[in-house]
């Protein structure tokens, strides 16, 4: 197996900032996204026992689809962003994440 090579260090503080900041976007989203599918405000937690399975994985997959959407959207314009200032590509391989 390859050694993964450390991010160029112009993109660690951003991509700490673009990690943070597309938790709270995409959090924000699956919560607009649960009123419109659901009207509550609430989305089920596994653990609460009035809801049934249907509605516990309808809400983790919703927010599992919006929670990977928005981080490869926000990672994407933050690796575009370092290539246009810096003109290097975050990363040398073509695989992601580990």
């Amino acid at each position: 197996m390859a050694k993964k090579k450390k991010l160029p260090i112009a993109y660690q503080p951003l991509g700490f900032i673009l990690g943070w900041s597309s938790g709270w976007l995409s959090g924000l989203a699956f919560r607009k996204a649960w009123m419109a599918i659901r009207h509550e405000e609430d989305a089920p937690d596994a653990l609460d026992r009035d809801r049934g399975w249907g509605e516990i994985l309808l809400a983790a997959a919703v927010q599992g689809v919006i929670f990977s959407v928005v981080r490869s959207a926000v990672d994407r314009a933050g690796a575009k962003a370092i290539e246009r200032s810096t003109g290097t590509w975050p990363t040398n391989e073509k695989g992601g994440r580990d």
